[in-house]
């Protein structure tokens, strides 16, 4: 194999897998597994754990069928159980390869739908961010109200404030913008007569119209109640999980939305199925609520990896078959060519 090849594969796959473990190991370092494991031989009700399966899949389904909304805004047709497998499959792959998935998915209905790629990137940002819209709504909900919690977590946690400010400084973050909007502007305005200029800015142009499709998408309603019915799954699917437990049965619908929220921005990192960062924010958070940190511990182990499992489960049915759904398709094709 191509050693830059090899460096490659490394970089995007083994490195955050192994930033995220060491994480992992951080956190559990000094734990009592004693504890942990018997928590989890005799403190967990799996019924229970199992029925918040079926909310994740639901939540995931449901984002086929609002990608599907956006593609038809641009005026593509489409199997819409495509774009539902496309969408399942997405997550089996970003846990090999983080944020490539978004790209597989993309890639995989060019390949049997014939849409431009570009175009569907372009209606992939406006899906990504709805979502962002979302969580950066619901991080502004709780830190309104219950502000004394962040408070508490930053105490608890005063490298992330201090990281935070240190790496993302509203400056430096305003240059950087100023600097990418002067650099497009120079390379297009003075190199615009050049084949890859021109070839970017059809590409560009693409992307542009795809994005266009929240602008032009006839069911809005749809699309809005969708959303919401997306994270309304995610939410069941995390919450649920806290009736599995004595310790965090009684906690309420509110604990659970902020403790939701804070592993719903964990994920945001490139990180495989957010390993290690997902973790440290259920356990930071439920702690603060006074759950003993063993048992937090254990509540965070088990129900990621359930829940990791049965994603990447469905994701991997999806990739399979995708193919056989679309084998008429291809013995159509083949048979045209051979005529």
């Amino acid at each position: 194999m191509n050693y830059k090849k090899l460096l490659s594969i490394t970089v995007k796959v083994f490195l955050p897998l192994l930033l995220g473990l060491l994480l992992l190991w951080f956190l559990y370092r000094k734990m009592d597994f004693s504890e942990i494991w018997l928590v989890i031989k005799k403190g967990i009700r799996y019924e229970i754990l199992l029925l918040s399966l079926v909310f994740g899949l639901f939540a995931n389904i449901v984002r086929g069928f609002r990608w599907g909304l956006l593609i038809d805004s641009i005026g593509e047709r489409f199997k819409t159980v495509n774009v539902v497998y496309a969408v399942l499959g997405n997550y089996a792959i970003n846990y090999i390869l983080p944020r490539v998935g978004e790209v597989w998915r993309c890639g995989v209905i060019t390949k049997y739908e014939k849409i431009p790629f570009t175009k569907l990137i372009g209606t992939l940002l406006i899906d990504r961010m709805a979502d962002t819209f979302i969580v950066g709504l619901l991080t502004c909900f709780i830190f309104t109200f219950n502000i004394s919690f962040f408070h508490r977590f930053f105490d608890r946690n005063p490298e992330l404030l201090e990281g935070f400010r240190q790496n993302f400084s509203l400056l430096w973050i305003l240059a950087g913008v100023v600097i990418l909007v002067a650099a497009g502007w120079f390379t297009f305005s003075c190199f615009g007569h050049l084949t890859p200029v021109q070839k970017a800015k059809e590409m560009l142009r693409n992307i542009w119209e795809g994005m266009k499709s929240v602008w032009v998408l006839k069911k809005k309603i749809r699309f809005i109640i969708q959303t919401l019915l997306i994270w309304g799954g995610y939410f069941l699917f995390f919450y649920i999980t806290f009736y599995a437990f004595d310790f965090t049965r009684h906690l309420g619908v509110r604990i659970g939305l902020i403790a939701f929220t804070m592993s719903s921005i964990a994920v945001a990192v490139p990180i495989q199925g957010g390993i290690g960062p997902w973790h440290f924010m259920v356990i930071s958070t439920l702690v603060i609520f006074g759950v003993n940190e063993n048992d937090a511990a254990a509540a965070a182990l088990v129900v990621h990896t359930i829940q990791t499992v049965w994603t990447a489960l469905c994701g991997l049915f999806a990739i399979i078959a995708l193919p056989i759904v679309n084998k008429e398709k291809a013995i159509n094709i083949h048979s045209t060519v051979t005529h």
